[in-house]
């Protein structure tokens, strides 16, 4: 299956060494490039792309509330959007984070780190950059709540669930997590589904934040980082 990819950037120059990056190889292909949040917003729309690399700092409409509209459209489910940022540890990352991306990534990546974290969040089992985002979250989410959802109730997950939740929280992926509990991986991938669904999540990345947010993992606990 070929991942499409949408590229979201006010520099030109930025966006074509996206592109030939991208287009290189045979899985992945642009489906188009948009200058600011709203026209990437229009785009997304009409083109349906699995993957938006977004820029922070935009004009018209930044990267931020764009993603937010993304990812608060149900018509867009299917759409990740990877945060491209200057400064990898900042509150405008976590806002994002918290707006629903499912990453973030530095404009100087490697290319082959940034071609594995296209394919990464498209399939969605491992959530991209563990450490980095476990870091960022667990500095960021005791100092300021989120301002567009409540921290979502835990009440209606199962024991198992809630031991997936922490693990998924704590970075490791699904196939990880089947070796640590022993189950198949199959039976984790549902596990996951379930625990996205009960706790109205986008993905991997709104886990962690749920798992910090209610206490359920505590970074002063020492749990890993």
């Amino acid at each position: 299956m070929t991942v499409r990819v949408l590229l979201v950037d006010d520099q030109a120059l930025v966006r074509a060494g996206f592109r030939v990056l991208i287009d290189s190889e045979p899985d992945l292909e642009v489906v188009g490039e948009a200058s600011d949040g709203a026209e990437a917003l229009g785009l997304i729309r009409a083109r349906l792309p699995q993957v938006a690399l977004m820029d922070i700092r935009m004009p018209v409409m930044d990267g931020i509330a764009a993603t937010r509209a993304i990812c608060a459209d149900p018509k867009l489910s299917g759409v990740k959007v990877v945060v491209l940022t200057t400064f990898g540890h900042d509150e405008y990352v976590f806002a994002a984070l918290q707006a629903g991306a499912s990453g973030f990534l530095m404009k100087d990546t490697a290319p082959a780190e940034l071609l594995a974290a296209v394919r990464t969040v498209a399939i969605g089992d491992s959530l991209l950059l563990p450490r980095r985002t476990r870091r960022l979250i667990e500095d960021f989410s005791g100092r300021r709540r989120p301002v567009d959802r409540p921290t979502p109730s835990l009440d209606a997950l199962t024991d198992r669930e809630r031991e997936v939740l922490v693990l998924v929280g704590r970075g490791l992926s699904n196939d990880e997590i089947a070796a640590e509990l022993t189950l198949s991986r199959l039976t984790v991938k549902t596990h996951v589904s379930r625990t996205l669904a009960k706790l109205s999540a986008r993905d991997r990345a709104q886990l962690v934040m749920i798992a910090y947010e209610t206490g359920l993992l505590i970074p002063a606990a020492g749990d890993g980082a």
